[in-house]
């Protein structure tokens, strides 16, 4: 038997890129995806597809249409392949601030209580092998927003002398802010993560990402950043920005540069490791730079609108500081900005969502990650 990585909402974004990764390195995949982003966000995010092509395209790869909130389903897949599985990726989850807050014990026991059942299972059943979280930003709550920003034509931006400007690192508290309801219980798994590598010696990381995106990413309403406001250019569907006049900043890593920096980590992982990750000072752009990168590509002008109110939690400016896992991982950087990272939505999305009679579908959709 191979050694085994299990993935967890292997058919999302990250997850999906992590199953063709790790198999390409030799690694048998078991996939844990039940398609609970078609309940988040409606049928065009259904991860449905993307299973179908990992089935067809990735040898030997092995399918659970299992409920991380399921205790016994998952200790069953661990118990089952024991301690063959050298690496857990874990990447399923609720990931939405307002969809939370409508369903505030669904989001939990997703993020925190499902968290903790794979954490068990691997500590039972394969405690050697590496385990990776997918956490957030959002731990460090509306924190960010106390810096002292400043305003530009198209952004806020820190001085060039304050110690974030090359972005935000671990240091930065976690406690005294508002996290939003999904904030807190990817917290509550942030934490769990760290513990059982510190208290039970697992080998386990938290990637506290910024905007996770690429050309695999099934955007949609309320989650899915940069791939929805390209869907939305393309279609003509409206796009609202929400708050900080439009000029909110994010830093966007692009899920190959992500996956790549979980691989460093499974090579020479450690105890209790806790990464600021996303595409930093290299891949970085606001709402409104954003938005002119959409029309410039696609030819033509975004059907948008502005509205004053902010949403709950959310950042004003936000760039990840990525000198610690640079530090403990030197041959790691990123490859794609974020005008790469659009061209390449479009031109994989384009045909797609032009031949699915979208253009000029009625609806509204706010910015988000």
């Amino acid at each position: 038997m191979p050694d085994v990585a299990v993935v967890t909402g292997s058919g999302g974004l990250i997850g999906s890129e992590s199953v063709r990764h790790f198999a390409a390195l030799g690694y048998k995949i078991v996939g844990i995806d039940n398609d609970m982003r078609r309940y988040f966000f409606g049928p065009d995010a259904s991860t449905h597809r993307q299973i179908e092509r990992i089935e067809a395209t990735v040898e030997g790869y092995e399918h659970h249409a299992a409920d991380i909130r399921d205790r016994k389903a998952i200790e069953t897949i661990f118990e089952t392949y024991g301690s063959d599985i050298r690496l857990t990726v874990h990447t399923a989850a609720q990931p939405s601030h307002d969809w939370a807050a409508r369903e505030p014990f669904t989001d939990f026991e997703i993020n925190a209580t499902g968290t903790l059942n794979l954490l068990e299972s691997a500590r039972k059943h394969a405690p050697e092998a590496a385990f990776i979280f997918c956490s957030t930003n959002k731990v460090y709550g509306d924190t960010p927003n106390r810096l002292p920003l400043v305003e530009s034509d198209t952004r806020w931006e820190l001085p060039e002398d304050h110690p974030y400007h090359d972005g935000i690192d671990e240091s930065m508290s976690v406690d005294s802010s508002r996290h939003s309801i999904f904030g807190a219980s990817k917290a509550a798994a942030d934490i769990l993560v760290q513990e059982y590598g510190r208290y039970f010696g697992m080998r386990t990381a938290c990637f506290r990402g910024g905007c996770l995106t690429g050309p695999g990413h099934s955007g949609a309403m309320l989650h899915g950043f940069l791939s929805y406001l390209m869907k939305c250019a393309v279609t003509g569907r409206h796009y609202d920005v929400f708050g900080y006049k439009a000029k909110q900043v994010r830093d966007n890593i692009h899920s190959r540069d992500l996956v790549a920096a979980f691989a460093c980590f499974s090579r020479n992982p450690r105890p209790g490791a806790v990464y600021n990750i996303g595409g930093g000072r290299k891949s970085n752009c606001s709402m409104l730079e954003a938005i002119a990168l959409c029309e410039e590509i696609t030819g033509k002008p975004m059907a948008w609108s502005y509205r004053e109110d902010n949403r709950v939690g959310d950042h004003i400016w936000w760039i990840s500081g990525l000198k610690r896992f640079r530090k403990d991982y030197p041959d790691w950087n990123i490859t794609c900005d974020v005008r790469a990272i659009l061209q390449e939505i479009y031109s994989e999305n384009v045909e797609r969502w032009t031949s699915e009679g979208t253009v000029r579908l009625p609806g509204r959709n706010g910015n988000g990650q």
